[in-house]
């Protein structure tokens, strides 16, 4: 099944949506704003994402960065 991800970027949480092929909300859940820990919180579900779409900001091209190092689309 085809998953996605959508992160809402604050500078110490970012909130995260993750919704099925459907369009059907599987989860939320806040997560500190670290690439790090955004790709543990994502990679951890162990589900395959599709696509995880990132709010553009100040931190956006470094937890993209983070982010696709860890594999994550």
């Amino acid at each position: 099944m085809t998953h996605y991800a959508g992160i809402d970027v604050s500078l110490e949480t970012s909130s995260v949506c993750i919704v099925d092929g459907s369009g059907a909300m599987l989860r939320e859940l806040k997560v500190e704003s670290e690439p790090e820990a955004l790709a543990a919180a994502l990679t951890g579900m162990r589900l395959e994402f599709a696509r995880v779409g990132l709010e553009a900001g100040p931190l956006s091209q470094w937890l993209h960065a983070g982010l696709k190092a860890a594999g994550l689309p």
